[in-house]
């Protein structure tokens, strides 16, 4: 009997990041894709000594996306829009690629908005790549 073919996982360093209206949008890391629900506890009149356990709010922490800086501006306007009031929400697409980089999953943040945008150290003696991140607030993860 021939052995069953083997199945490997995925790896984590062939994925794409596409944000709804941006064209640069080559990121290094992506970092909390989760999802949680809040568990209640909940207690029948008869029923004295445990506790049933129910389904409560679903959570979305937030993402964090980093990449090298570059020329574009793109990600820094999206955060203007934050600080001027004028949010402007967009879908974000993480897909992870196969080692043929064809597509096998992709997880759609709903409604993105940034919450929060930082630039890594500089430092004159170092020769590492100058770094941005935006941590994106996001209103729902779907798996496709």
């Amino acid at each position: 009997m021939a052995a069953p073919k083997r199945i490997d996982p995925y790896r984590n360093f062939r994925f794409r990041v596409e944000i709804e209206g941006l064209t640069s949008t080559g990121f290094a890391e992506v970092s909390g894709l989760s999802a949680a629900a809040e568990v209640i506890g909940y207690r029948e009149g008869a029923d004295v000594t445990s506790t049933r356990k129910l389904p409560g709010l679903i959570t979305y922490p937030n993402v964090t996306l980093k990449r090298g800086i570059t020329a574009s501006r793109e990600l820094f306007d999206w955060w203007t829009t934050v600080v001027k009031g004028t949010v402007q929400r967009r879908n974000v697409v993480i897909v992870l690629l196969d080692d043929d980089r064809k597509e096998v999953l992709r997880w759609i943040l709903h409604e993105a908005w940034i919450a929060k945008y930082e630039v890594g150290d500089l430092g004159a003696e170092g020769t590492d790549v100058a770094i941005e991140s935006i941590e994106l607030a996001h209103e729902g993860l779907e798996l496709e």
